[in-house]
């Protein structure tokens, strides 16, 4: 059994309308010592998210589901809660990989996927939103305090996932260095670089928009081809 787990084991949501396979990874989770629910379209999870008693760690969101699919629901969840979404998708196209992302998902695989490949992708999730050290890391007017997971520029909270918040986090401690790709995913979203993995190029977008948008002189995030990215501080 996991470490993390040993006192208090965490909450697993699965929102999928293949019972089937939510038995079976249920099953699975809970014999690696997780507490897991599932629901089978989004207004059955969307309501345990708005209750803080039932309230999971992390969710495993279907895309293809009836009704309102899981990119609907990811988009409606993002407005308010911060907790980390794997995805699933039969379809498995980057396409819809990289609008999970764009979305605010923290990670993306393919169906049908192996239960144990799924539980390394939720170790590594809960691992990264683990407690961080106190302190404040400042880069320009850009503020990030590790123990509380807050990100400020000119004191204007930055509303960011957990893996955005790890990205800037490893971007800021080496600002005006070069962090290569596969260090950031290692960072930000616990495993390897993937082949053709695009992840961390749509995060850092994604970054860029609400750096831009809190104010024209945040710190910069500047992409170095085919290497990785640099927190530049200062006038362009």
């Amino acid at each position: 059994m996991d470490a993390m787990q040993a006192s208090t084991p965490s909450r697993i949501l699965i929102a999928d309308d293949d019972r089937a396979l939510c038995r079976l990874l249920a099953d699975y989770l809970q014999r690696e010592g997780f507490v897991v629910e599932v629901a089978h379209d989004s207004d059955a999870a969307l309501a345990r998210l708005r209750n803080p008693a039932q309230r999971p760690d992390l969710l495993i969101l279907d895309v293809m589901m009836p009704g309102r699919d899981g990119l609907e629901t990811l988009r409606e969840l993002r407005t308010q809660y911060r907790l980390p979404v794997i995805m699933l998708s039969a379809r498995g196209e980057p396409v819809d990989r990289v609008i999970g992302l764009e979305l605010g998902a923290d990670d993306y695989l393919s169906k049908p996927c192996l239960p144990r490949e799924l539980l390394a992708r939720v170790r590594a999730q809960l691992r990264r939103n683990a407690p961080l050290v106190a302190g404040t890391v400042r880069a320009g007017n850009l503020q990030l305090h590790p123990g509380e997971r807050r990100a400020q520029i000119d004191d204007q909270e930055l509303s960011l996932t957990g893996a955005e918040f790890l990205l800037l986090l490893g971007l800021a401690q080496r600002a005006g260095e070069l962090v290569d790709k596969a260090a950031l995913t290692r960072l930000a979203l616990g495993r390897e670089l993937e082949r053709y993995d695009r992840s961390i190029d749509v995060h850092v977008s994604r970054l860029r928009h609400k750096l831009a948008q809190a104010s024209p002189t945040a710190p910069r995030i500047e992409s170095v081809r085919g290497s990785g990215y640099v927190l530049v501080v200062g006038a362009p």
